[in-house]
């Protein structure tokens, strides 16, 4: 078992692993997490590996709720080792009932969360997450209704994604005037290649004290450490439906930073790991996996290399926004 971190979700005293397993891939179509046999065995060597943090949402799967119905059942005893994290709020096609593009309202979110913790198998869901904002309710509305979940026992903590600056801090001053519990946690795309986060929204993160979870940290798998100019593995995600991903990519870059990682004798995925988790506020490393040997190098990766200040600096250089 790798030596894994683990750290509170921003203010909160919720503990997770610094290395999450992102689940959008069980249930997806053409990968081997497809079955119920796959994402049994992912789970599995995630456990095994001390990663205790698993990430979902409801619309995650070939078909909506695929990916919480395959969890539910590989987490049949299980549940109690985890932290398990999922999302409402986007189109569910139906799945959840008719909800006329308003998904933060409390209608809609007594829907999804009964549909969810059906799926999961499971009484209660650690950290329930608003996946992106809804134009449409006011989020006092959503807050009070997350509440009263909480309150219900049905869900522990409550997090956001995809909200901007501006909306983390309308959340918590609406929070706090209105005396309901706070998010605790934010989740937004965040990469080497992809930092428009540290604008506003990593600023509002940290004076809040939420916990930050970015998505697509190692950019669809670009820094496995697996791809080069020329290509990847053909099963990836980028050679399958992400092709522009490679073909677009700062290749100059990479490679400088490749042949700093070849200096200090650290592999590339490492040393992505070590510049996240170097950055503040940050929490948990979310990555997909669809192998068990996937998740098992995650796990090792995230503690294979310590980092000093001017080595996190200068990673951050060489993609340096211009």
């Amino acid at each position: 078992m790798a030596n894994i971190e683990y750290r509170t979700l921003g203010r909160s005293g919720l503990i997770v692993s610094t290395v999450g397993l992102g689940c959008n891939n069980f249930g997806r179509k053409d990968t081997a997490t497809e079955t119920q046999e796959g994402t049994d065995a992912v789970i599995g060597a995630a456990i095994d590996a001390g990663v205790t943090f698993f990430d979902t949402a409801d619309i995650y799967g070939k078909e909506r709720g695929l990916s919480e119905t395959l969890m539910g059942k590989a987490l049949e005893g299980k549940r109690d080792r985890i932290v398990l994290a999922t999302k409402f709020g986007m189109d569910m096609a139906g799945a959840n009932g008719p909800d006329w593009g308003v998904r933060g309202s409390r209608r809609y979110i007594r829907l999804a969360v009964e549909s969810s913790l059906r799926r999961l198998r499971t009484d209660w869901i650690d950290l329930y997450q608003l996946h992106r904002p809804d134009p449409h309710t006011p989020i006092e509305e959503t807050l009070a209704t997350l509440d009263d979940l909480i309150a219900e026992g049905k869900i522990r903590y409550i997090g956001h994604s995809n909200l901007s600056g501006w909306e983390i801090a309308e959340a918590e001053f609406t929070a706090q005037l209105g005396g309901h519990p706070k998010f605790v946690s934010a989740q937004n795309e965040y990469s080497l290649l992809v930092r428009d986060a540290e604008r506003e929204v990593l600023p509002a993160v940290n004076r809040y004290g939420l916990g930050f979870l970015p998505y697509f940290p190692l950019y669809n798998g670009l820094f496995t450490g697996k791809f080069t100019r020329e290509g990847g593995p053909a099963d990836s995600r980028i050679m399958q439906l992400r092709k522009h991903l490679l073909d677009e990519a700062p290749w100059d870059r990479i490679e400088r930073f490749q042949a700093f990682c070849d200096d200090r004798d650290v592999s590339m995925l490492a040393a992505t790991f070590a510049w996240l988790l170097a950055q503040p506020g940050l929490t948990s490393v979310i990555a997909g996996a669809t192998k068990p040997e996937q998740i098992v190098a995650n796990a090792e990766a995230a503690t294979a290399w310590q980092p000093t200040p001017d080595e996190v600096a200068a990673i951050s250089e060489i993609f340096a926004v211009a």
